[in-house]
């Protein structure tokens, strides 16, 4: 990787990766609602329509399922397309030309074509927007074969992921938070891709596990700087990916510290919190010193009143809460059988 690096905030960074993949390949296009709108995308499609005209980023009228169909298609036909939806929640709209067309066509068809779109969706929080704008749908399209999905937490793994997801043959739904778009990082100049399917570790530790993807890193990663100061080291893993999961990685971590804490920016019930404790049961049981715990945003539609907003999305407080009681659990546990040893 090039040494030539320099801070970058996570909406450029997207941006970056999108222009430079045009400017290499012809084939690459952007289409969907506001491509062309700061209000829509904030600065992830800054410059692209001046830079390659309304030919190959085309902004459409408000109909999720045609746009996506439209993008689909094109992929088909040989075509790299990026779809966008500025709020993630009308991707619903889209559903048929996703899950019914996009993620089965290469299996249909004997592996001899291939949809390589990237459907990016945009999770929006907090704003009031509440309920029908607010809404974290990652775990339904990770539930679906055929389907990639990515959920990068920093500048560096937002442009690497998406030149990734454009790369690739089939199609990824590429879905990041708007609440990451101000967040600054160290993004090398030139075109790099970050492994599809590939976590990394954030920080080292041996007390317990905290695994979380996209903006849910940013309250791990405060939760944990609070736990390092009470003596408890976390080790943080960032999926990154979501769909297929870095079962190596999560499994080797868990096997070193025999804890676990997920957390998730969806709900609990049938979600990715769900998946990965299962995972970790069925495979990690026996090095497990204490029960799994989940952290999610509470089961219920998102409320618009900002005093409970706040309340709906602290996470970080519920990390620290989960995390001291499993390894004080584990701690009691190890004391007992020292004693009853004696």
């Amino acid at each position: 990787m090039s040494s030539k690096t320099r801070k970058m905030q996570y909406s450029l960074a997207i941006n970056e990766a999108i222009r430079q993949m045009m400017d290499t390949d012809d084939s690459v296009f952007l289409i969907g609602q506001g491509v062309k709108s700061p209000w829509y995308v904030g600065k992830t499609c800054l410059g692209l329509l001046e830079r390659f005209g309304p030919e190959r980023i085309i902004d459409t009228p408000v109909s999720e399922n045609a746009i996506t169909g439209a993008a689909v298609g094109a992929a088909i036909v040989g075509m790299k397309s990026v779809v966008i939806h500025p709020r993630m929640d009308f991707m619903l709209y889209a559903f048929d030309p996703i899950i019914n067309e996009a993620a089965n066509w290469h299996y249909m068809f004997g592996g001899r074509s291939s949809v390589p779109v990237v459907i990016w969706g945009i999770i929006n929080r907090g704003g009031e927007q509440a309920a029908q704008h607010s809404q974290a749908l990652h775990a339904l399209f990770a539930h679906i074969p055929g389907l990639k999905v990515v959920m990068p937490s920093t500048p560096y793994d937002a442009k690497g992921l998406m030149i990734s997801a454009i790369k690739d043959n089939n199609p990824v739904v590429y879905i990041d938070d708007r609440w990451l778009y101000s967040k600054e990082g160290e993004v090398p100049e030139e075109i790099y891709d970050v492994p599809i399917g590939k976590g990394i570790v954030r920080e080292e530790g041996d007390d317990l596990t905290i695994v979380s993807v996209s903006y849910m890193m940013e309250e791990t990663l405060k939760a944990a700087e609070e736990l390092c100061r009470e003596g408890t080291r976390a080790e943080v893993i960032d999926l990154r990916t979501i769909k297929p999961l870095d079962e190596e990685l999560l499994l080797k971590s868990v096997k070193k510290t025999g804890r676990i804490v997920i957390v998730d920016g969806g709900w609990k019930a049938f979600g990715l919190s769900a998946e990965i404790a299962a995972l970790v049961s069925e495979k990690m049981f026996e090095f497990l010193k204490a029960p799994i715990k989940r952290v999610t945003i509470p089961g219920c539609p998102a409320p618009s009143s900002p005093v409970l907003e706040k309340k709906y999305y602290e996470i970080a407080t519920k990390i620290i809460c989960a995390a001291r009681e499993i390894v004080k659990k584990g701690k009691e546990e190890i004391e007992a059988l020292i004693e009853g040893d004696g």
